[in-house]
């Protein structure tokens, strides 16, 4: 019988790869000679840090200090995501910083940085970023004062992904400055706000014609933006776009106005995924639903999100002020019967459904493989046998409110549905075990599991496969905690 030794050790890097932990990679690497050919470039191939790391900021600075002493290594990262980082350091002049710019410039391959803490970022490593050769992707906080020189950004040359993360109004004014570096190559271009003016019309109109090729746009909190804004985007690309978010834009947004001028000039006809936000002050909500569907009408959509920026009252129950909750059902069951064959993923948030609905949903849906819904905890129970008709359903995150959050998780405490009290172990492993056998990912409210097979052995000793819950390990955070930004 073969052994494992007797494997070619060119598929190594394919099974390596489904060690989705970075310990893992590192125990792995620690096997063999071989083993650490293969895995230590998997290990370092993409690094995060995010707040929640125990010891995030020790770890980040002893990070750096491995990329500053040993090039090889730092040769290896082509994703660098930092979104926790030591305000002190960036305000020093010590070896400590020294250490974080020359492990920068060591990167040679970079390919797509995160560096998203406010306060964290300065002029140097800027500069080393930009020295960066293969840096494509670069997502940033933009808040400048008192950190770093705005006129550094339009150093970055060849961008294809470009995300601003609260930008103040100095580094807007280097957006265009930006976009003429990138020679036309930006495909995808996030502007993160807060509810400020920075980002309006006359941006957008005056950034369009340097967006020939862009193919993804996504606004959020950017209420000075209105349909003449967007339509200057969308008119200059040549490509069409593929992605389009309208977050918290204007209140003002013609959402008729720009479905007609859009399907005059088909400027979504590639669009495949779309996210939009609604507010309780919608002036005329069935005219908003009726333009939506109609601005879909010619796009290959298979990826709709949508969400309420308002949030259920303190007492648990939903707010019923959201203008749109009345027509939901049927603005919802109008996408289907559209766009049914392609979706695979349908995303609404703070607005509760109807099981009527997400049946419609799950039945006219046949390719979908990801639901993220709100349900009343009442129809929590009757909710699998509803999900079993997306037969290719592999992801499903649900979220309901409780009346209070309670740590006590015993098997023997609340019923399944009572608002009371999150899901149980055993309530939500059962849960699953109803929902059908494609499923791969299960998540309920700030929870998320895995959903794995263990292999156990019957009475008349046969081995039978049994789904079991096991903790989400991948490094990636789950899309149904992204979606959500205003």
């Amino acid at each position: 019988m073969s052994q494992f030794l007797d494997l070619p050790v060119e598929i190594l890097p394919l099974i390596l790869g489904y060690l989705p932990k970075s310990q893992h990679l590192a125990h792995a690497s620690l096997v063999s000679r071989t083993f650490s050919t293969f895995a230590v470039p998997q290990l370092y191939s993409r690094i995060a840090i995010y707040s929640w790391h125990k010891e995030g900021k020790t770890k980040v600075l002893q990070l750096f200090g491995t990329l500053a002493s040993c090039p090889p290594l730092a040769h290896h990262v082509h994703r660098l995501e930092i979104r926790d980082f030591p305000k002190a350091v960036v305000s020093s002049e010590g070896d400590t910083l020294n250490f974080v710019v020359q492990g920068l410039r060591n990167c040679r391959n970079l390919h797509s940085c995160t560096w998203t803490r406010d306060g964290t970022l300065n002029s140097e490593i800027l500069i080393a970023l930009c020295l960066a050769p293969k840096l494509r992707e670069i997502e940033f906080n933009g808040h400048s004062q008192g950190q770093y020189d705005p006129q550094i950004l339009s150093r970055f040359r060849g961008l294809t992904k470009l995300s601003l993360i609260m930008p103040s109004s100095v580094v807007i004014s280097q957006l265009d400055a930006m976009l003429r570096c990138s020679g036309g190559l930006l495909r995808h271009l996030t502007v993160i706000c807060k509810t400020t003016g920075v980002v309006n019309d006359r941006v957008l109109e005056t950034s369009g014609p340097l967006l020939t090729n862009l193919e993804q746009l996504y606004l959020t909190g950017c209420p000075k933006v209105t349909e003449r804004g967007v339509i200057s985007v969308t008119d200059f690309t040549q490509v069409g776009l593929t992605g389009l978010g309208l977050e918290g834009v204007s209140p003002k947004f013609d959402m008729t106005a720009f479905a007609i001028h859009c399907n005059h000039r088909r400027s979504l006809a590639r669009l495949r995924s779309i996210t939009l936000t609604v507010t309780r002050s919608m002036l005329d909500p069935k005219a908003w639903t009726s333009a939506v569907v109609s601005l879909l009408s010619q796009s290959p959509l298979e990826r709709f999100h949508i969400y309420a920026t308002s949030t259920p009252s303190d007492t648990g129950n939903f707010d019923d002020s959201v203008a749109l909750l009345p027509l939901l059902p049927q603005f919802l069951q109008d996408l289907v019967l559209t766009h049914g064959q392609r979706l695979t993923r349908f995303s609404i948030h703070r607005m509760p459904l109807g099981l009527q609905t997400i049946e419609a949903i799950c039945r006219g849906c046949n390719n979908l493989q990801e639901l993220f819904i709100v349900v009343e905890p009442r129809l929590l129970n009757a909710l699998p046998d509803l999900l079993v008709h997306a037969t290719k359903l592999r992801a499903i995150h649900i979220n309901y409110p409780t009346a209070s959050q309670l740590e006590d998780e015993s098997d023997n405490d609340g019923e399944l549905g009572d608002p009371d009290h999150v899901l149980t172990a055993s309530q939500t492993l059962n849960f699953v075990r109803r929902c059908g056998p494609s499923l791969f990912q299960f998540g309920c409210n700030t929870k998320v599991w895995q959903v794995g097979r263990e292999i156990e052995e019957s009475l008349s000793g046969d081995k039978v496969a049994r789904l079991c819950l096991l903790p989400y390990e991948s490094p990636v955070i789950p899309e149904q905690f992204l979606v959500v930004r205003t």
